[in-house]
């Protein structure tokens, strides 16, 4: 699976656990998770490579408990998995 491919999964699951999906063309800034008045956003900076651009979803669903329990595609569960393991 391709990095355009993993961030469309990546960008389902996060909308399937709540999230909404924010993406703009941010130069660089920092995008990412947050959450406003009890929902939680993820803003992905267009101007990133996709691979950059999977990091930041990476980074912002690391933190939720939820993303165990969901159906997630095995190689994106594996990025996820190998992110997530001590270097």
């Amino acid at each position: 699976m391709h990095s355009v491919e993993m961030i469309e999964c990546a960008i389902d699951l996060a909308k399937r656990l709540g999230y909404e999906i924010r993406q703009d063309w941010l130069g660089g800034a920092n995008g990412g998770g947050c959450e406003l008045r009890g929902t939680k956003w993820l803003f992905l900076d267009l101007s990133l490579s996709p691979e950059e651009r999977l990091e930041q979803l990476a980074d912002a669903l690391a933190d939720d408990p939820r993303v165990a329990d969901a159906h997630v595609p095995t190689e994106l569960r594996t990025y996820f998995n190998r992110r997530s393991e001590p270097h």
